[in-house]
């Protein structure tokens, strides 16, 4: 059965937004969804499906999230070969210490991606940004608070977007690939 991640926006920050992971895998199992696991407290989830899109999944998911957590969520799904493909066409290669600093930026539509060149000019080295097929990759060597390029990005980006750092994706990328038991 095709394996999807579904990465939401904002939430568990603070005290804005709260969405307890249990009632997360919860939710997502009262979808009908299989094989439901979260990673992290930030909006992480695997989970399984029979069939539809990673479009449609997001649709369904931030319904229920709304209705059930009474705000709105941004959802960003991916299946497991459309996360796999973001993890290889990388071309940012960071040091396992650097990882926390190499975000990835998911779009739910990649039309977006080919607006978001203009943020290589806010580029200072040692910092590298790449924009790929489904994917921004930014390296934020001296943190991501003092990078510029950062900055530009968000405002680029919008509320339709989510980033993950390298280490949280390749994690995601482990659990969407293994093989069920």
């Amino acid at each position: 059965m095709p394996k999807f991640v579904v990465l939401l926006r904002g939430v568990n920050v603070g005290g804005a937004k709260r969405v307890p992971m249990a009632q997360f895998r919860a939710l997502l199992s009262d979808l009908g969804y299989g094989g439901v696991g979260t990673l992290l407290n930030s909006g992480n989830a695997v989970f399984s499906a029979a069939r539809g899109t990673p479009a449609s999944h997001a649709t369904q998911i931030a319904t229920a999230l709304r209705a059930g957590l009474k705000f709105e969520v941004p959802v960003i799904v991916r299946s497991a070969r459309e996360l796999a493909a973001i993890v290889a066409e990388n071309p940012i290669r960071a040091r396992e210490s650097d990882h926390s600093r190499l975000l990835v930026t998911f779009v739910q539509n990649t039309k977006v991606l080919s607006d978001w060149a203009s943020v290589g000019s806010q580029v200072m080295a040692p910092e590298r940004f790449a924009v790929g097929k489904s994917a921004a990759y930014l390296l934020c060597a001296n943190g991501i608070l003092e990078s510029r390029a950062w900055a530009s990005l968000l405002k680029k980006a919008g509320g339709s977007t989510t980033s993950r750092n390298w280490a949280t994706v390749l994690k995601l990328h482990a659990l969407a690939s293994a093989r069920d038991a």
